[in-house]
């Protein structure tokens, strides 16, 4: 005799097999920002010219951003337009995606129904704002910053939905947490058998975890000139901010919450301290953020930095700023410049050459 106990059926006391199954959808996020440079120089260059970015990857898909600054169609008159395009031909992709303008201090334009819901194909392979913004007011804008502009693209791809079986009482495994374990021994500074005093203020710490992590304290701490730890450690020439934060990451392998920004003040003093301590990984973090952060007021003094400690991914990421069309000018005004000629005065020489290549490329 069947009975339904627990919501479920059985059979003369048995409960009967269960299965069950569940439906998947999942996406990618990225953003692109595209940066269009000397727009007084492309204002008027007629309706249905553009200007595009370099083909970007999200989803698997490449996809591109073409900005007409008179407009996409004769309907577009007085208006610039902004248009995503997929440059795959293969399939269907499903998006949600945005385009805005950007300002200098990171503020995005508002423009109506921002987010936008659409369906790629070959046979529709662009979408977007055929009014993006009135020429007359993005003259005047502060989105127009020392003749360039910057469109922020945030695309979300759309995966195909797929199912997949689901085993029922299966033991959960929580994500790792070591890092948070790591992270909370550095706050409590329990077990802690090192302290450091950087401008008066302390910092309790683990010498093995800073041994195996850098190799400079490595030598501090058990090396021949090791520092007597019965007292505290004074680290001179550094902010106690930018140290915190280097022990956060020698602890955790990740930047702290107050540096995700990639504010390039904060970022070049930490570029600094993980260099002086040997953590690369650190190192080349800064390098990546400096570079995603490159603007006109900051890539002198990022440029000088670069040489000074040999970090030749962002000194290349650097002279390409500069020497890219229509900023040499800009960055010679800039405050940082005049620092730059002062402490490396070679690197004039290579910037000149590189912006030399550039032109001769463009009338070949």
């Amino acid at each position: 005799m069947a009975d339904h106990r627990d919501g479920l059926p059985s059979w003369s006391g048995c409960r009967l097999p269960m299965t069950s199954s569940v439906s998947l959808t999942e996406s990618v996020t990225a953003v692109h920002d595209f940066k269009v440079t000397g727009y007084s120089l492309i204002d008027g260059m007629g309706i249905g010219k553009y200007v595009s970015s370099s083909t970007f990857t999200v989803g698997g898909v490449d996809w591109a951003i073409r900005f007409y600054p008179d407009g996409s169609t004769v309907t577009c008159l007085g208006n610039a337009s902004v248009l995503l395009y997929y440059c795959g031909r293969e399939k269907e992709v499903r998006t949600k995606f945005s385009l805005n303008l950007i300002g200098k201090d990171g503020r995005l334009s508002q423009v109506t129904n921002s987010y936008m819901t659409h369906t790629f194909s070959p046979a529709s392979d662009n979408w977007g704002f055929l009014k993006f913004a009135e020429k007359s007011k993005l003259q005047t804008s502060m989105f127009l910053h020392k003749d360039c502009l910057t469109i922020r693209c945030l695309l979300t791809v759309v995966k195909e939905s797929h199912t997949q079986d689901v085993e029922v009482n299966s033991v959960v495994v929580p994500p790792s947490n070591l890092h948070h374990d790591f992270q909370n021994m550095l706050n409590a500074g329990e077990m802690s058998d090192v302290t450091f005093t950087v401008d008066g203020q302390l910092f309790h710490a683990h010498r093995c975890v800073l041994a195996f992590r850098s190799p400079v304290f490595k030598a501090e701490l058990f090396g021949p000139m090791r520092e007597d730890t019965t007292q505290c450690i004074k680290i001179d020439d550094m902010e106690p901010e930018v140290f915190e934060s280097l022990l956060h990451f020698i602890y955790t392998d990740k930047l702290p919450d107050s540096l995700r920004d990639g504010k390039a003040a904060a970022m070049q003093h930490l570029l600094v301290a993980a260099d002086r301590y040997g953590v690369d990984r650190l190192r080349l973090i800064c390098e990546n953020k400096l570079s995603e952060a490159l603007d006109v007021e900051t890539v002198a003094t990022t440029l000088v930095l670069a040489e000074q400690h040999h970090c030749s991914q962002l000194r290349h990421a650097c002279i390409g700023f500069v020497a890219s069309p229509n900023m040499l000018g800009p960055v010679i005004e800039s405050d940082g410049f005049k620092h730059l000629v002062e402490s490396c005065p070679l690197i004039m020489k290579e910037i000149l050459s590189k912006v030399s290549h550039i032109w001769t490329d463009k009338s070949d």
